[in-house]
């Protein structure tokens, strides 16, 4: 397979990975029980910070939220490499380089801090990264 086509599963899975964060992590109910009160505790508790008053859910929402939009950008980006590869791949490794590296400490990130789902996901998307880097070749234009 060519470049591009690793590099658009990887757009398209980014993409699905940042609808699910959005609808699964960021607006998703907490469950009665104990995860209602943390929700509670968080939103109840707020403080002044920087010239804002804000909660801890105020970030959990923000950084959430912020997740969604770089994953979007993410997407879009790839996407386009995947254009830009049809003729320019060999030279745009370096960039896949960092979309990699950036998948696989996501990665590390969701294995210590949340869960199955989104670890085997950007492990995935980093697996078709790395097959765009081995499947780029030198080409004759330049």
């Amino acid at each position: 397979m060519k470049p591009v086509l690793y590099l658009r599963a990887a757009s398209l899975l980014t993409l699905l990975h940042a609808v699910l964060h959005t609808i699964g992590g960021v607006y998703s109910k907490p469950d009665p029980g104990p995860q209602q009160a943390a929700v509670a505790a968080m939103k109840a508790n707020e403080f002044p910070l920087m010239g804002a008053t804000r909660s801890y859910w105020s970030f959990h929402m923000g950084l959430g939220l912020a997740v969604t939009i770089l994953l979007t950008i993410a997407a879009v980006v790839l996407w386009q490499l995947g254009t830009l590869a049809k003729k320019e791949s060999y030279r745009l490794r370096p960039i896949y380089w960092a979309f990699l590296v950036g998948f696989v400490a996501m990665a590390v990130d969701s294995y210590a801090y949340f869960f199955p789902p989104p670890v085997i996901t950007e492990l995935i998307i980093a697996a078709c990264l790395a097959m765009a880097i081995f499947t780029s070749r030198h080409s004759a234009v330049g």
